[in-house]
């Protein structure tokens, strides 16, 4: 399961600078919940990399994720 601050969602970017948004980010860690915990961080932090472009970080970014 994942805990998360609001800031990954909030985070502006991609083609047209909107939020990331709890839909994306909902379906991102659907779809990577397979993979190796240390996989999974790198996708995140490629992915709101990625996102954010040259756009300035506008809050904390916090995501925890436990394997059961």
């Amino acid at each position: 399961f994942y805990l998360f601050s609001d800031g990954y969602a909030d985070q502006f970017g991609g083609p047209k600078g909107k939020k990331f948004m709890y839909k994306k980010l909902k379906e991102m860690l659907l779809s990577i919940q397979d993979k190796t915990m240390q996989e999974q961080f790198g996708i995140i932090d490629k992915t709101i990399e990625e996102w954010r472009g040259d756009l300035f970080q506008v809050d904390d970014q916090l995501i925890i994720g436990v394997k059961i």
